[in-house]
């Protein structure tokens, strides 16, 4: 197969993993309005194309919290990515390590923060859910103040998991979901030789502590409905904040009155996000609550982005629409899938490219300086 695009990276993903595997990564809740929102909202903004300006030099490293990062971009937090590809968390955090970006590593990774951490020079960014356990959000906090971890990023957006139809069809979970998992497994031999078999174990690394070292996806799906917790409120944000004292990242803000709440509260960045659709479903797409949120708290907040980004055009849209940086989901699980750390690097430097034709066509040269002006009226 040919690949040029995110979208062939998807269709690679497809081919490859087992049926629960892609519809967990590719799925979002209800009737995935929001998903197809992220995308189609982001793709329809129009740009401003300016010609016979110097672009022969484009500028786009950026710093995020004191670290200079050699793109405004990052790997964003996605859960059971190690099921992806052999040790896919630590295998991610390698190429972007050697990208100069940031990964943010999911509280509900295959791979450990610890072995993470060890796979390259740099520590990753921390997400972190609340859960009811507030002694076991310590733990993984000291954990991560341990690692060294440059920033923490604390995930409000899913005091309950949303209602996603794909995962009783597919065998994530459902009637007979173990077995319909090995019988999908089987029919994909190159995922079931490379992850199935060489890639365990497959529990969840963060979680080993409390769900045991031979726990399942069924111990997971248990844990989330068992210990997320409905009873969150802007009070939790100030156990956070009370408990880690480096850059802290709120992710999932969808409204301005919410986005200067968390600046009240001293949080050093937001990440503008719906959880790609996965949550509520009908909700604003990113890129349409973006622009409000970054007039409100971009003066003292440093704001992040994601949710349907497919390509460098869309990078740069976000930039312009007032995002400092950039956090790539569903484009980079998709290139890890299809091809371990290799897509990664594949879809990064694609990624980069398209950065690089879209800012030279609007005749910008420094990502610092992308604003709405670029975009048509």
């Amino acid at each position: 197969m040919i690949i040029a695009s995110t979208a062939d990276f998807r269709r690679a993903a497809r081919q490859r993993l087992p049926r629960f595997l892609f519809d967990y990564i590719d799925g979002a809740a209800y009737q995935e309005v929001t998903l197809r929102r992220n995308v189609d909202d982001l793709a329809n903004i129009a740009l401003r194309q300016r010609v016979l300006t110097d672009v022969s030099r484009i500028e786009l490293s950026t710093e995020f919290f004191g670290r200079r990062h050699r793109l405004p971009l990052g790997l964003g937090p996605i859960g059971l990515s190690g099921m992806y590809a052999r040790r896919g968390e630590a295998a991610a955090k390698r190429v972007a390590a050697e990208k100069g970006i940031p990964m943010c590593l999911s509280t509900l990774s295959v791979c450990s923060l610890e072995e993470v951490t060890a796979a390259s020079p740099e520590p990753p960014w921390f997400q972190l859910y609340v859960i009811r356990d507030r002694g076991f959000m310590l733990e993984l906090m000291r954990r991560a103040k341990s690692a060294r971890c440059p920033a923490l990023v604390f995930t409000v957006d899913m005091p309950v998991p949303g209602a996603r139809y794909r995962d009783p069809h597919s065998g994530m979970s459902g009637p007979y979901a173990p077995a319909r998992r090995v019988a999908q497994a089987a029919m994909h031999p190159a995922w079931a030789w490379d992850v199935g078999l060489l890639g365990r174990p497959h529990t969840l690394g963060n979680l080993a502590s409390i769900l045991g070292r031979n726990s399942g996806l069924e111990d997971f799906m248990g844990w989330i409905g068992r210990n997320f917790d409905p009873s969150v409120s802007w009070k939790d944000l100030e156990f956070i904040r009370a408990n880690w004292d480096g850059p802290l990242v709120i992710k999932g803000i969808l409204d301005p009155a919410d986005a200067e709440e968390a600046a009240k509260l001293g949080a050093d960045g937001l990440i503008v996000s719906n959880h790609g659709g996965r949550q509520l479903d009908g909700v604003k797409s990113t890129a349409t609550a973006l622009p409000a949120i970054a007039e409100a708290v971009r003066d003292r907040m440093t704001v992040f982005v994601d949710g349907g980004v497919r390509s460098g055009l869309d990078v740069v849209r976000m930039l312009a629409l007032g995002a400092h940086g950039v956090f790539l989901g569903r484009a980079w699980a998709y290139a890890l899938a299809a091809q371990g750390a290799e897509g990664v690097a594949r879809v990064l430097d694609i990624i980069e490219a398209e950065m690089r034709v879209a800012m030279a066509l609007t005749g910008s040269t420094d990502v610092a300086r992308l604003d709405r002006r670029i975009l048509a009226a």
